[in-house]
């Protein structure tokens, strides 16, 4: 997608987030966004695309750093719930308490029994946050394999964006056939619709997933004065729930 005609179309979206950022304060929702995927698949993009112009105080971005040696002997989801929304906040985590799903079991960090119980746990736990009024939205980006390695080989040549490449994203690209089957079977085992489903997006073109992803966040929130042409629907080539 051009530039040009990105920009044209995400403008009018972001000051429908703008709004929505009112109504969550005035009517105090707690909303809370996951944004997990492939390595270089976009979540940061994303992000910064949805928290551009809100008031960071209410719309804090999570990206939290390996747990310490204390947090590891922790609940697992302890140091998550830390960073959960207030009444009247947006918080988006860039990755989350999902780590346990597909990065640490590809990456040998916990063990087959520690993944296991992590996926019997977490419908529950999230089944307590959204029955507490916890509005949840969780995204799943992925690409080709071919867009990933060129992402990976962009980031390597450009200074700017060397510091991106972790040598977790370096080891992953061997393991791209285990983090699709451990992503599958996450995916399978936690989307619970109607209140903790997940949305799959196709993150091959980056303007248009983030486009996606903020239509789709503006559709599933009822905040007032909603402008449904800019809103408008999102493309179910582009962002649905994850097959059966």
């Amino acid at each position: 997608m051009k530039k040009k005609d990105y920009e044209a179309e995400l403008e009018p979206l972001q000051i429908e987030l703008v709004k929505m950022q009112a109504w969550a304060r005035s009517s105090g929702a707690r909303i809370c966004v996951i944004f997990e995927g492939r390595d270089s698949a976009g979540k940061g993009g994303s992000i910064g695309a949805v928290a551009q112009n809100l008031n960071p105080r209410g719309a804090p971005v999570v990206a939290l750093s390996r747990p310490t040696e204390r947090e590891a002997g922790q609940w697992y989801f302890q140091r998550y719930v830390e960073h959960l929304p207030g009444r009247g906040e947006i918080a988006l985590f860039d990755r989350s308490w999902y780590n346990r799903g597909v990065v640490e079991p590809v990456m040998g960090f916990c063990t087959p029994e520690q993944t296991e119980a992590f996926l019997r746990a977490v419908p529950g736990f999230e089944r307590m946050l959204t029955e507490d009024g916890m509005i949840l939205f969780k995204f799943w980006l992925t690409m080709s394999r071919a867009a990933q390695l060129q992402r990976f080989l962009e980031r390597e040549s450009d200074p700017l964006k060397q510091w991106k490449l972790s040598p977790v994203d370096v080891g992953g690209l061997s393991k791209w056939d285990d983090t699709t089957r451990a992503a599958e079977e996450m995916l399978r085992r936690t989307h619970r619709p109607p209140l903790a489903p997940w949305w799959v997006v196709n993150a091959e073109d980056q303007r248009r997933a983030r486009l996606q992803i903020i239509r789709t966040l503006l559709s599933g929130l009822p905040y007032g004065n909603k402008d449904a042409a800019v809103v408008g629907e999102a493309d179910p080539r582009l962002i649905a729930h994850p097959a059966p």
